[in-house]
């Protein structure tokens, strides 16, 4: 078993970018993960007091399935985000400053003219805090690519893993191994993690992540197959550690 891809999603909502080594740190995301949202119309979210919003206070793939037409791209050092679409840049902007964010903020408000309910503004996520679906604590997401083909199998068509933005996918476990490893540890790399739950999948798996067509109903498959709609699994960081494309995986028995 080993590390097939690894991914990060600065963006809630917009696309991957693909990483070749991440380095983990106990109890913390994988870094640069989920840390900008852009707000749907006004919510309650205090970044002095960061708490769990539901996604759908957010602009998001399950509602805005245009936003898979994007290519997001964030710069850690310069705090650079610039989005494109067709090609060519539509917008970038420094988020630490007004003009930055108001640059970013017009181009989405028109983007996804007809769907907003309110003025879009981005948000910054504090330290230690993530704009994520779930778990309100510390976690990285991880896909079976076995999983992923079994379901391609059963709908007779290709199922990209990306429509499911896990941040690590693993090769060469059993498909739906990953259903019975919760509460076990996984050692990936230089890392240990434990498997905290499974995770119960939305229509944005429905989203092609290339041209942002709605064309498979990945729910139902998964409900009439298995009774359930999970794919993938949550896991907490245990111990830190770097994990790089190829390294090994291994489950406790």
């Amino acid at each position: 078993m080993h590390v097939a891809s690894l991914h990060r999603y600065p963006v809630k909502g917009l696309s991957p970018e693909a990483l070749d080594k991440v380095e983990l740190a106990a109890g913390s995301f994988v870094p640069g993960d989920r840390i900008l949202a852009f707000e749907n119309g006004r919510s309650s979210f205090d970044p002095a007091a960061p708490a769990y919003q539901p996604k759908t206070r957010f602009l998001m793939l399950m509602k805005n399935a245009r936003l898979a037409e994007l290519v997001s791209r964030y710069d850690d050092e310069t705090r650079t985000l610039s989005l494109w679409h067709g090609g060519a840049e539509q917008a970038r902007g420094d988020i630490g400053s007004d003009e930055g964010r108001k640059a970013l903020e017009s181009f989405l408000q028109e983007f996804c003219k007809g769907e907003t309910r309110g003025p879009v503004r981005l948000l910054q996520a504090p330290d230690g805090f993530r704009f994520t679906d779930s778990i309100r604590s510390g976690f990285v997401s991880i896909l079976n690519t076995a999983s992923v083909r079994d379901l391609e199998r059963r709908m007779g068509a290709p199922v990209d893993p990306l429509r499911f933005r896990a941040n690590i996918a693993v090769e060469g476990w059993e498909p739906w191994q990953e259903e019975d490893m919760v509460g076990k540890r996984i050692m990936i790399g230089g890392a240990q993690l434990r498997v905290l739950k499974t995770i119960d999948r939305c229509p944005a798996t429905h989203v092609d992540p290339v041209t942002g067509f709605r064309d498979l109903d990945v729910m139902q498959t998964l409900q009439g197959a298995f009774g359930r709609i999970s794919c993938g699994v949550y896991a907490s960081v245990k111990i830190g550690g770097a994990i790089a494309l190829g390294d090994q995986v291994s489950v406790e028995a």
